[in-house]
């Protein structure tokens, strides 16, 4: 049984405006970013259906061009978002049990273990091998929720190799394991994490260049008493690591970076949202490049080509080739020209992730 996609392409408090204008909707080679995940996907075996939250009137034609609707092998949804990110997340798993993408229902009890693979919308340079071997390593563990990460190696790609050149710097948790940074990629079974509204707090507060957004989700999962004085120590060293690494001392960032272990890190969040937590690698690194400032996106979109081969010829030599069989989209009476399902007579919330 294949497992389907939940691509999160809204406009709640936690998504970020560029150039004037939703992220998911900026174009990259002739295709917003949205539509670039949406086509990855197909070549993704592991992956059966594709349903994609967010304004739905936009997105219905950021996915209706030809292009988009010649690479569909796979029936697309498109739900229409909710007020905030975990409400996108969790209404439209709603939605993949009914089977409707306007009306959800509540799991059955033996849909408990029901599994999906959440993404974002804002990784164009995102392989489908690199989706492929993040699913398998998830399935694999006995985890209810599975949070993908990045290795910095995977990732020096982007960096500016010669003066002017134009490239990008990444952020990364320094850790005892390694720099890492997480990679946009979520492996959940929804109806078994205990305390879901605090993904939302950690995700609106991911950035870790931002010492005040460390520092206020600290003290809000202190105040809920999740985690004690170990989740705000562990912060803090990760952080102090962090402006190390960033200033060009790997050193001092190697030493402030040994108490923080991925497996503690690992239990605490756990113990955060109440459910069985993971960490799951993968070494492609085109999902670990998410788009969240102009220079970003200006930098992708000149050198998208470039990255865009070397991405997939890094992905094909770890993970080998794709499946080469290719499925026609199923049909159904809801399906528009292209494959494409939406959400017709229901209406956008005011915002979403």
């Amino acid at each position: 049984m294949g497992v389907p996609a939940i691509v999160t392409a809204g406009d709640s408090r936690a998504a970020k405006a560029i150039h004037g204008q939703s992220k998911v909707y900026l174009e990259v080679d002739g295709l917003p970013l949205v539509a670039h995940v949406v086509r990855t996907l197909q070549d993704c075996p592991e992956v059966d259906a594709v349903w994609v939250v967010g304004d739905a009137a936009k997105l219905e034609a950021a996915l209706g061009s030809d292009r988009v609707k010649a690479a569909l092998r796979k029936p697309l949804h498109i739900v229409p978002q909710q007020r905030d990110l975990i409400s996108n997340a969790w209404e439209t798993f709603r939605r993949v049990l009914s089977g409707d993408v306007r009306e959800g229902r509540d799991p059955r009890p033996d849909e408990l273990d029901r599994a999906v693979f959440y993404l974002s919308g804002d990784i164009p340079l995102a392989t489908p091998q690199e989706f492929s071997a993040f699913i398998q390593k998830a399935q694999a563990l006995d985890v209810d929720y599975a949070l993908g990460l990045c290795p910095a190696d995977a990732l020096e790609i982007f960096r500016p190799q010669r003066p002017g050149e134009p490239g990008i710097t990444l952020a990364y948790f320094n850790t005892r394991d390694g720099r890492l940074r997480q990679n946009n990629l979520h492996y959940a079974k929804p109806a078994r994490i205990g305390h879901r509204e605090r993904i939302e707090e950690m995700y609106e507060m991911r950035h870790q260049r931002r010492f005040w957004n460390m520092f206020v989700l600290a003290m809000r999962l202190l105040a809920s008493r999740a985690a004690g004085l170990r989740i705000a120590a562990l912060f803090a060293m990760m952080h102090l690591a962090g402006i190390a690494d960033r200033r060009g001392h790997p050193r001092l960032a190697r030493l402030l970076s040994r108490r923080v272990l991925l497996e503690t890190s690992r239990k605490t969040i756990s113990n955060i949202l109440d459910t069985r937590f993971a960490y799951v690698i993968t070494e492609s690194g085109g999902c670990g490049l998410d788009i969240d400032t102009e220079e970003e996106y200006d930098t992708v979109r000149e050198r998208f080509d470039e990255w865009s081969r070397l991405l997939r010829e890094r992905s094909e030599a770890l993970y080998g080739p794709l499946p080469t069989e290719r499925r026609p989209v199923e049909a159904s009476s809801e399906t528009a020209p292209g494959g494409v399902v939406t959400g017709s007579g229901a209406h956008a919330g005011e915002g979403s992730g």
